[in-house]
């Protein structure tokens, strides 16, 4: 244990656990310590977020607070708000086909003609190249669209099954031996408890402050098992077939804010093993009436609310939660120490919709919140409609501060400075 390089894994029958990213899996000399690797994670609810609820009436750091934001409190200094951000050209044959774009920004979705164009997390990734184990991830919430597209324009299949990117990261070894694992999570038994002689040998050969790393990692690996396992996440289903409905690991479809948190819960997971620096989120509309109180609904009905207040209470309902999924996001990153700092002082997190008004199916104005990446934060940055700026020069923004030399992304015409 005294020499760990960064794939450094502990192993036990039937299971290797990658370890987070320590000082000493970084080190080139004995007083030296690399700098964590910088990630970036996009985060997109489709069907928007109701802007009465969502933007303040002034700008800059002093802004008013509101419903949405109210749920954002805890986060205030660590996230900046941005309106009159856009594409070009977003309307499509089908009023929800800029869900193709939004991380593309290429015109026309739907359209006769229309080849969609390389997203910027696989811009990133190719970029990055093969320094993680998986140069991208894309999770989503329903199905297996995305809104991750190569350089050919071919989407990449979103992985919507918590337990089966749990088995990907942690699970090792012959069928038989993942089968037996399986049983086990199944059966409360955790990972940990089976690596219990190499976790202690790990501990007293590690630093204090890597120690507490150490720790807060199998504490996130164990409630991640927890909320597996009570979702009976670890049946074994058959992978997803791109032309039919793939299975879930909560059954009940209806149950969106749960599908949605567990695959915020394994964001850190992924993000302290090294295991990608490029991750995707699509949350989609599972049509169906979401499971919770007070909502009788489909999501995408209610967001169609014609300025009905039962609807838009409802619809605000669900966006709350929604919200509330990735504020757990950024306390988990926040909370979580790397290095000299914390997780999400190298993660950009991303969270937006590709409509600005989804009750008029407008692809203007979109709500988009950057939170932490070591940016300047704090503040509501809006931009007059006539002075809208395109969102790709925030992504431009973002690429450069993970290091990658570019000034250009699709439409981009600069950076977004604020």
């Amino acid at each position: 244990m005294s020499d760990l390089n960064r794939r450094t894994m502990l192993k036990a029958s039937g299971i290797s656990l990658a370890l987070p990213l320590l000082g000493s899996m970084q080190r080139g000399h004995a007083s030296e310590v690399a700098e964590p690797p910088s990630r970036m994670v996009f985060v997109c609810t489709t069907l928007g977020l109701h802007a009465p609820a969502l933007w303040p009436k002034t700008a800059g750091s002093g802004y008013e607070s509101t419903e949405y934001l109210d749920l954002l409190q805890d986060h205030r200094e660590d996230f900046t708000l941005f309106s009159g951000l856009a594409h070009e050209s977003q309307s499509g044959r089908n009023p929800h086909n800029c869900e193709m774009t939004w991380l593309t920004a290429a015109q026309g979705p739907g359209l006769d003609g229309f080849r969609n164009s390389i997203s910027v997390d696989q811009f990133a990734a190719s970029q990055i190249g093969n320094a993680t184990r998986f140069p991208s991830i894309a999770l989503g919430s329903g199905g297996p669209q995305s809104q991750s597209y190569t350089s050919s324009g071919v989407m990449i299949p979103a992985e919507t099954s918590p337990a089966n990117l749990f088995a990907k990261m942690f699970l090792k070894g012959n069928p038989r031996e993942v089968a037996m694992q399986k049983r086990k999570l199944s059966e409360g038994v955790s990972i940990l408890d089976q690596l219990a002689s190499q976790r202690s040998r790990l501990l007293r050969s590690s630093s204090s402050a890597e120690n507490r790393q150490i720790e807060e990692y199998f504490e996130s690996i164990r409630q991640a098992e927890i909320n597996l396992t009570e979702s009976k996440a670890w049946l074994d289903r058959p992978k997803p077939d791109p032309d039919e409905q793939p299975p879930t690991d909560i059954a009940d479809r209806a149950d969106l804010v749960g599908r949605v948190q567990l695959l915020m819960d394994l964001i850190p997971l992924i993000i302290q093993t090294d295991s990608t620096r490029v991750i995707t989120v699509m949350i989609q509309d599972h049509k169906v009436v979401p499971k919770l109180n007070g909502v009788s609904g489909e999501h995408h009905n209610l967001s169609h609310h014609g300025q009905e207040p039962s609807k838009i209470a409802q619809l605000k309902r669900i966006e709350s939660e929604l919200v509330k999924c990735v504020s757990s996001l950024l306390t988990k990153l926040k909370s979580t120490m790397e290095g000299n700092g914390k997780l999400l002082d190298h993660t950009s997190v991303l969270f937006g919709s590709n409509l600005g008004n989804a009750n008029a199916h407008d692809p203007s104005n979109l709500p988009i919140f950057l939170a932490g990446g070591g940016f300047n934060h704090g503040s509501y940055v809006t931009t007059a409609k006539k002075d809208g700026k395109p969102l790709s020069n925030l992504f431009v923004t973002i690429l450069q501060n993970v290091g990658i030399e570019t000034d250009q992304f699709a439409a981009s015409t600069g950076t977004l400075d604020w």
